[in-house]
This record gives C-alpha cells, sequence and structure tokens, in this order.
C-alpha cells in the first residue's frame, strides 16, 4: 500500500480548484474545511467530499480509464484522506494533498492488477461515447473531434506511465508545477520534462494525422 503524504513543512499554495467562484477564495475554503477536518470536525466531511470528489474521480478515471475502477477508487482515496487526516498540518493546501493520496490507490491498484495478470499495463482507456447525426452522417466538426478524442486516447495509452501522470496533472488537472511535483514526489525540474515529454508525444501524433 502507497505511503499517505505527510504536510509536514508545509506545501505550496492551492490554487486551482473548480471554475466556479475565484481559484483562491476557494481553494482556500477547501484547505479551510480539510484544517477543521483535521482538527475533529466530522461535520465538514460531506462538504469535503462535495468539492473534492468530483475533481479526483476524473483524475483517476483518467488514470485507470474505467468510470466503474475510477468510482471505486475515488471512495478508497477518501477513506485513506480520513485515515492520514492526522498527518495534514494546520494551513497546508489539500488539493495537492488528496490527489497525492488519490495517485497512491491508483499505484496500488494497477500493482494488484498487474499481479494478478502480469501481461496488464494500463487500463485501457474508455472509447467515446459521441452521438451520431441523423441518418447516420457525422458532420465535419463532430467527426473532427471524434478524431481527435481518438489520437488523445491513443497517445495517452502510449505514454510512459510518469510521463502520463505529470501531463494529466497539469494539462487536465490544471495544477501547478509545484503542485504536481508535489504529488509526484518529485521535483518541479522533473515535472517539467515529463510534462514536455508527453505534449511532444501529442504533437508528433497529431502531426500523423495531419499527414492522413
Amino acid at each position: 500500500m502507497g505511503t499517505e503524504p505527510s504536510t509536514a513543512g508545509g506545501l505550496p499554495p492551492s490554487t486551482h480548484v473548480a471554475p466556479s467562484g475565484s481559484p483562491e477564495i476557494r481553494a482556500a475554503e477547501l484547505d479551510g474545511l480539510m484544517d477543521r477536518y483535521a482538527a475533529g470536525d466530522a461535520a465538514t466531511f460531506r462538504e469535503l467530499h462535495r468539492q473534492l470528489a468530483p475533481r479526483l474521480r476524473l483524475f483517476l478515471l483518467r488514470l485507470s480509464g474505467k468510470p466503474t475502477v475510477a468510482d471505486d477508487l475515488v471512495q478508497e482515496a477518501f477513506l485513506r484522506m480520513h485515515r492520514a487526516r492526522g498527518t495534514f498540518t494546520k494551513g497546508a493546501a489539500v488539493i495537492p494533498w488528496s490527489y497525492a493520496i488519490a495517485r497512491n490507490v491508483f499505484i496500488d491498484h494497477a500493482r494488484a492488477r498487474k499481479g494478478k495478470d502480469p501481461s496488464s499495463s494500463v487500463e485501457d482507456l474508455p472509447e467515446g461515447r459521441e452521438p451520431r447525426a441523423e441518418g447516420g452522417a457525422e458532420p465535419d466538426a463532430e467527426l473532427a473531434a471524434k478524431q481527435m478524442l481518438e489520437v488523445v486516447r491513443a497517445t495517452l495509452a502510449r505514454l510512459p506511465d510518469a510521463h502520463r501522470e505529470a501531463f494529466v496533472l497539469v494539462r487536465f488537472e490544471g495544477l501547478s508545477i509545484a503542485e504536481a511535483a508535489v504529488v509526484l514526489d518529485t521535483s518541479e525540474a522533473n515535472v517539467k520534462v515529463r510534462a514536455f515529454r508527453a505534449y511532444e508525444a501529442f504533437r508528433a501524433a497529431l502531426k500523423e494525422v495531419e499527414k492522413r
């Protein structure tokens, strides 16, 4: 089982949250909720879960590729957050801390799955569910969007785990380089390199599409 991160020594400010409202205000609200929860105010859990669960589920879905797996993993993530709440330092940022726990949950899941099926690697990414136009014909824009989704899905599946995680955290989850470094337990320089290499892989894949 992955070791849950401690916030001893403090974490970088959490600045990326749900789009509604000011990011700084919403981040401070989340951090305050976690402060109270860590101090024993159990009543704050419902609101903390309401705000964080959708983000963590989407993150875990992008890593696992399966909605049912993501649902199970987000529950495990919150269970671990509950168990590790005593390690949360008052005034620290809850977003990178919770993402790090969710990542540990996914790593443990992937290792367990690998043990059951040595030939397995990353979960298959989910198939797109774009609606088709009437009569079975797809407008150009819809077809282009579908092709782009397929390119993203295939490229993510080919990326090394470290590059995929960095790219997802920075590009899709909107975390800062500093926050992603906390989640991945590495340096900011490493996060930049991994995300850049993933970006290069996407750019190469898109060039291949343009040649078709």
